[in-house]
């Protein structure tokens, strides 16, 4: 007798995705794309700010992350409970329209407080996004394409970097940091308009199968082993990869000299032409090593992309060789981004569909708190204490965090798809 689970299955891997679910995918990434430009954009200012307004290296990684952290990862959870129940198209166009305003209001900032207080806003609004965009795509398109769906939405990372990296490191190098605010960010204020309009779907239509519970109880979430090795072993990874974004145009400046036109030039075409193929070809491989080795498979192939980025940190942070530095930044940005699709589709399997916009807030929650709350703060005081300011040298030494971040995450993350392969079983 057939199993009617996996007649459903073969049904559903062969009906077609509608039309407007590609629209709803291309419009969610393009707000993730404004997501990142928006969040990245500080990074590639901060010679200038730090020029300007006096500020330590400290105080500049509380500006560009523990500012923005605060209500980004609080709010994280609450809000991804609110996507389980409310409209999640309003909640995105809501949220998008108050990164952008206080994004553009960042430019007339006089000091250090008052920028705080912007990023402050501007992770407020940034908190909406994420649990609501991949809990309505996750309804969208049918469990098959999950990770490769949510790879193609995070591609909106490098495209958005990108942007800041490019444009932001052009528009301030060339009429000021403040108009690199004004340009930036309060376009997406139209763009709320048309999140505002695309359709809010039912919740679930895509599942095919019970093998994910469809408890409401959000305390199950944390009975499970496989998530509490999801959420520390990426959150370890990101303390190296959030850090790539965040430090990695200071070294470049202070260690190598790079003035910032061209180092804005370089980051954006290096983060598109790494980070675009790497976070979709990274979704699309974790979803064909689902198939052929069970439910551990996407964890086991971030945990040996993690493992790879370790002699590439090394070549980084100790070579002078400028085409091995573009070769090593060239492929830890790949890296830094083919595990999004593949984190994003897990957690949505562990959970189940209606916990799924929970335990995504969860999980950026985690990811955030040690890859921006703590690691940039981390390394800035490391900075401070080895003497970066009179020594540029010593940063090479404090940037060390990054390749031990990397070997600890893919022990986790080796340990987590042994988790979610017992489970299967």
């Amino acid at each position: 007798m057939n199993n009617p689970e996996s007649t459903a299955e073969q049904v559903a891997d062969v009906q077609p995705v509608p039309s407007y679910s590609w629209y709803v995918l291309a419009v969610l990434t393009a707000v993730y794309v404004l997501n990142f430009l928006d969040r990245q954009l500080i990074f590639i200012l901060f010679p200038p700010i730090k020029a300007e307004l006096q500020l330590t290296d400290f105080q500049l990684a509380l500006l560009g992350t523990t500012s923005f952290v605060i209500f980004y990862t609080l709010l994280g959870i609450p809000f991804g409970r609110l996507a389980d129940r409310v409209s999640r198209t309003r909640m995105i166009a809501t949220g998008l329209a108050v990164w952008s305003l206080f994004s553009g209001l960042t430019g007339f900032a006089e000091g250090f407080w008052t920028i705080f207080l912007c990023r402050v806003m501007v992770g407020v609004g940034e908190a909406t996004l994420g649990p609501a965009a991949l809990s309505l795509l996750s309804d969208y398109f049918p469990p098959r394409m999950r990770a490769t769906v949510s790879a193609v939405y995070s591609s909106g990372i490098a495209v958005g970097g990108g942007i800041a990296y490019f444009l932001g490191g052009w528009i301030g190098a060339t009429y000021g940091w403040r108009w690199a605010f004004y340009l930036l960010g309060f376009p997406g204020l139209l763009m709320a308009v048309v999140v505002f309009m695309l359709r809010e779907v039912q919740r679930g239509r895509t599942e095919v199968t019970h093998r994910t519970h469809a408890n409401r109880d959000w305390r199950v979430l944390f009975q499970s082993s496989a998530l509490r090795y999801h959420l520390l072993g990426y959150a370890v990874f990101a303390m190296a990869t959030y850090s790539l974004g965040i430090w990695g145009f200071s070294f470049f400046v202070r260690v190598h000299q790079i003035d910032l036109a061209t180092l804005g030039f370089l980051a954006g075409v290096l983060s598109i032409a790494a980070g675009l193929p790497g976070t979709i070809l990274g979704g699309v491989a974790a979803d064909k090593l689902k198939r052929r080795y069970g439910a551990g498979g996407r964890m086991r192939f971030t945990a040996l992309g993690s493992l790879l980025s370790i002699p590439f940190w090394l070549v980084l942070l100790f070579s002078n060789n400028m085409p091995l530095l573009i070769v090593a930044n060239f492929v830890l940005l790949g890296v830094a981004l083919m595990w999004l699709g593949p984190a994003a589709a897990d957690v949505h399997d562990i959970a189940g569909v209606h916990l799924r916009g929970l335990a995504i807030g969860v999980y950026f929650f985690t990811v955030n708190i040690v890859g921006y709350g703590i690691a940039p703060p981390l390394i800035g005081k490391l900075n401070d204490i080895l003497g970066v300011a009179t020594n540029p040298e010593a940063m090479r030494y404090a940037l060390l965090v990054c390749p031990a971040a990397c070997l600890i995450s893919a022990l986790l993350l080796f340990q987590g798809s042994r988790a979610m392969a017992r489970k299967e079983t």
